[in-house]
């Protein structure tokens, strides 16, 4: 059984960094969908960005290209959301997520692509 531990939260002023860790426990397989997702207060949980676990493929929402960037690591069984240039709109609970089916950019951004949610971690992002 996976299961995954978000770190790396916090405050920040704008135009700051972060750097959120995701920790996988258990056994992952290539093919699985990594996904960072966030969601603000009375908004939707929408993606930040994707990740086939094997590397190759990333894939980023529109507000966020150019300034995050997602990363793993294989020995540590990690996944990472570089935030860069941080704005007050990037204020909300970051979630990571896996999805065992696989990974694909034309359903990255789906929350039913994931099947394994991580607790979230709070950032925020002071003017």
């Amino acid at each position: 059984q996976v299961q995954l531990v978000e770190s790396g939260g916090g405050l920040v002023q704008a135009g700051g960094s972060l750097r959120l860790s995701c920790a996988a426990s258990g056994r992952t397989f290539s093919n699985y969908a990594m996904g960072w997702f966030r969601q603000a207060p009375g908004k939707e949980r929408e993606v930040v960005a994707g990740i086939r676990w094997s590397g190759g493929s990333t894939d980023y929402a529109d507000s966020v290209k150019g300034r995050f960037t997602v990363s793993r690591d294989n020995i540590k069984n990690t996944v990472y959301l570089q935030m860069n240039s941080l704005k007050p709109e990037d204020t909300a609970v970051y979630y990571c997520a896996v999805g065992r089916l696989g990974y694909a950019s034309s359903s990255y951004h789906y929350p039913t692509t994931y099947d394994l949610w991580g607790q979230g971690t709070q950032v925020t992002v002071s003017s």
